[in-house]
């Protein structure tokens, strides 16, 4: 049997097929899940429904720029409405102005700062308080978050900051919807070589950094975060809430 047969889900995150969140779908799918899909911007619209589209052309895709309120209660109006339930949500979400990414973090600008805490942890908050009224048996939320939250990571710079706030988030988000049978938990990944990834300075040496000192001494493949996704998002993880499940080949472990 499926393991995720009869649930119901949302992806927001997909960019393009080399997106985590595009490798959690397609485990979710495979375990029998139902997802919808969100897009930012048009830019990004005909990858998304390229993709999606792959899983029927009934799937529902949807715009949602999730620095609007009323985007997401439109997007989650529209879901609920086509699924009646929802037992999944994906949050794969961050963005940083790219010169926020480069130079020395003390030059981040407060308007830098704003912003990349909006996106990237606050909209965590939001969609999980739009999610919760339509997961009226259980649910799973998914958040994406990294090492750079914990330890100083270079060029990582305020990125690093709200991915902290995003894991902070999480462990709030798990005690207020733990008795709606609702769990929040965050994947740290190890680097992977996606869209948002590459805007990150000195991206490809920290890839080989990585391979060169994780104990399994390579990184992480996007299959292996989709079996993760799926873990969290199953029977499996049922106990597992406020967690922060670090998916990184063991680097995180190592003190040098």
């Amino acid at each position: 049997m499926s393991l995720l047969a009869g649930k119901t889900g949302i992806v927001f995150g997909v960019a393009n097929k080399r997106s985590i969140a595009w490798a959690i779908a397609q485990a979710w799918a495979r375990e029998g899940a139902r997802l919808a899909f969100t897009y930012q911007g048009e830019r990004l619209k005909e990858n998304v429904e390229d993709l999606a589209g792959t899983f029927g052309p009934d799937t529902l895709i949807l715009p949602c720029d999730v620095t609007r309120d009323e985007d997401i209660a439109h997007v989650f109006k529209t879901v609920g409405e086509k699924f009646g339930t929802l037992n999944l949500l994906l949050h794969s979400v961050a963005y940083a102005p790219k010169d926020a990414l480069e130079g020395e973090f003390v030059n981040t600008s407060r308007d830098a700062f704003r912003v990349a805490h909006d996106v990237s942890a606050y909209s965590l908050v939001a969609l999980a308080r739009a999610a919760a009224p339509w997961m009226t048996t259980s649910g799973s939320i998914v958040a994406m978050s990294y090492y750079g939250a914990e330890k100083v990571v270079p060029h990582y710079n305020v990125m690093g900051v709200a991915k902290a706030a995003l894991e902070a988030s999480t462990r709030y988000l798990a005690y207020d919807l733990g008795p709606k049978k609702i769990r929040v938990n965050c994947i740290s990944a190890g680097p992977v070589n996606t869209l948002a990834a590459r805007g990150i300075s000195g991206f490809g040496e920290m890839l080989k950094h990585y391979e060169a000192h994780a104990p399994l001494k390579r990184n992480v493949l996007p299959e292996e975060l989709g079996a993760t996704g799926v873990f969290l998002a199953s029977d499996g993880g049922a106990a597992i809430t406020g967690q922060v499940l670090y998916v990184d080949c063991g680097y995180q472990i190592m003190g040098m």
